[in-house]
């Protein structure tokens, strides 16, 4: 009871503040208190006292040892400096993003970013360096010509060069790069927790990135550079990563796969075609895996009843790479920023605007970081084929030429699908509800279809969408925790065909 009149006090307090402070006043604590109100007022009157003598009488000491006023003071004769003092403290806890009591209600500050931290303009090694880790760059060249830059953290900063690592590929999404896993800093981003935890870690950058955006004898200016999708990344760049990584440490090492979005779809499509490579990762982990797409809330399905006209899509998005002018990301934006209310910055972001955004776990000041890094390019021709797959709803297949361009690449009027039945590699799906690209229909019609599922975790959070994966304030305690889990001990408690694949290697 003592605590509630500390916080019915406050209220009275900054119901005579400036207005704008009530609206910054942490809002489940506001409900709590007006909740309380009237119980409160009942309690006192049954007293036989005034709410004016309840002050005096058992907050006025809290308040003024809380904010350090001098008790020698009259404050009873000078409410006046009682109101500015208090009036003070919430300035300067405004002015230094602190939250009012947080003794009462305490909360980390995830990572502190603004438009002058030097982190906006360092690449993926020098955000790793910064934060105190060894990392390392390395150039793949693709079979066919392309040069993508893989980073890597090579142990964590107790361990020794010589300390044996277990070995992890991360795969980013669409639009995205090897940024986007590190941006959240030490003990939230995924690479950070998975060398702490004794892993080798990789960091794969797609065809066209901002580290991945040069070829043997192509210029990037030219539609030849771009004419890919997440087809060709599939043939030929997680291929050539893989190859990389085993040539360099042994082809004994067993990689675990670690993919997000577009990650995940690479992975799918590799795994169906090249089925060698089943037997050459150890496990792989989809974090809002992306297959079938038949339950699309993202706006990237209003390009879709226009897939069948790649000559429009291309004029309208850019015939290379994917840069729509504002005009397209205004339309592209328009219902989820109406819906949400989200800012400008953010529905003016092209990977925003197609992924989603969760207000209640974004950390805003990773904000800026973001905005600095993503989007990292892709080609347009992905976009298409990704609306393709919404168009012909439950159908996971190659890009659509038409008829007749169909005839020529595949001898055939129809793209070939890729025959999930065909992927015998071990792996866990986590998914989670609100996602605008993974939907549980969809991702549930995936695990079904999978030979060797490890498990289906959906995030225990009904808000928690497609991008929360990456820069969600709780993505350790919702998803990187079971991740690590999995990794450790998810394999080992599959199915007997998955132990017998696994001794096989």
């Amino acid at each position: 009871m003592k605590l509630y009149a500390v916080l019915f006090t406050l209220c009275i307090l900054l119901k005579y503040t400036d207005s704008r402070y009530v609206d910054w006043f942490p809002q489940n604590l506001v409900d709590k208190f007006t909740n309380k109100t009237s119980q409160i007022t009942n309690y006192v009157r049954e007293k036989g006292r005034s709410l004016k003598q309840f002050y005096v009488e058992n907050v006025r000491k809290r308040i003024t040892s809380y904010l350090n006023i001098n008790q020698t003071e009259d404050v009873t004769d000078k409410p006046t400096r009682m109101r500015r003092k208090f009036h003070g403290y919430l300035e300067d806890a405004r002015a230094n993003d602190k939250k009012v009591f947080d003794v009462i209600a305490p909360e980390r500050i995830e990572y502190n970013c603004n438009d002058n931290d030097p982190g906006i303009h360092m690449t993926t090694p020098q955000l790793i360096a910064q934060h105190g880790y060894s990392s390392e760059s390395h150039t793949v060249v693709t079979s066919d010509g392309y040069i993508l830059t893989i980073h890597r953290i090579p142990y964590s900063k107790n361990s020794t060069k010589t300390s044996p690592r277990k070995t992890v590929l991360l795969h980013h999404g669409l639009l995205g790069s090897s940024a986007d896993w590190i941006i959240p800093g030490p003990d939230k981003a995924l690479p950070y927790i998975l060398s702490e935890a004794g892993y080798d870690v990789w960091l794969a950058n797609v065809r066209g990135n901002t580290y991945s955006k040069a070829h043997i004898s192509l210029n990037t200016d030219t539609f030849e550079f771009w004419n890919f999708t997440f087809h060709e990344v599939s043939q030929h760049d997680l291929p050539a990563v893989i190859d990389y990584i085993m040539d360099l440490k042994g082809w004994d090492t067993k990689i675990n796969y670690i993919g997000h979005s577009m990650g995940t779809t690479v992975l799918f499509a590799l795994l169906s075609t090249k089925t060698h490579y089943n037997k050459v990762l150890r496990a792989g982990f989809a974090l809002a895996p992306v297959a079938y797409m038949t339950d699309i809330k993202s706006p990237i399905h209003l390009l879709a009843k226009y897939s069948d006209n790649i000559e429009y899509l291309f004029k309208l998005l850019g015939a290379n790479e994917f840069l729509p002018p504002n005009a397209v990301l205004r339309w592209l934006s328009k219902h989820a920023c109406e819906i949400s209310k989200l800012e400008e910055a953010i529905c003016e972001n092209s990977m925003f605007v197609i992924c989603g955004h969760d207000e209640g776990q974004f950390n805003k000041s990773l904000l800026p970081l973001i905005l600095s890094h993503d989007p990292a390019g892709a080609s347009t021709k992905t976009l298409v084929h990704y609306a393709q797959e919404i168009r012909t709803a439950g159908r996971f297949q190659q890009f659509d030429y038409g008829p007749d361009g169909n005839l020529k690449q595949y001898g055939s009027p129809s793209p070939p699908e890729y025959p999930i039945h065909k992927i015998t590699l071990p792996i866990a799906l986590i998914s989670s509800q609100n996602d605008w690209l993974a939907s549980d229909v969809d991702v549930t019609n995936l695990y079904v279809q999978l030979v060797n599922p490890i498990e289906h975790y959906i995030v225990p959070l009904e808000e928690f969408n497609h991008i929360d994966f990456l820069w969600a304030i709780d993505a350790r305690k919702l998803v990187y925790n079971k991740l690590l889990e999995l990794l450790e001990d998810g394999v080992s408690n599959s199915s007997p065909y998955v132990m017998q694949q696994l001794l096989d290697k």
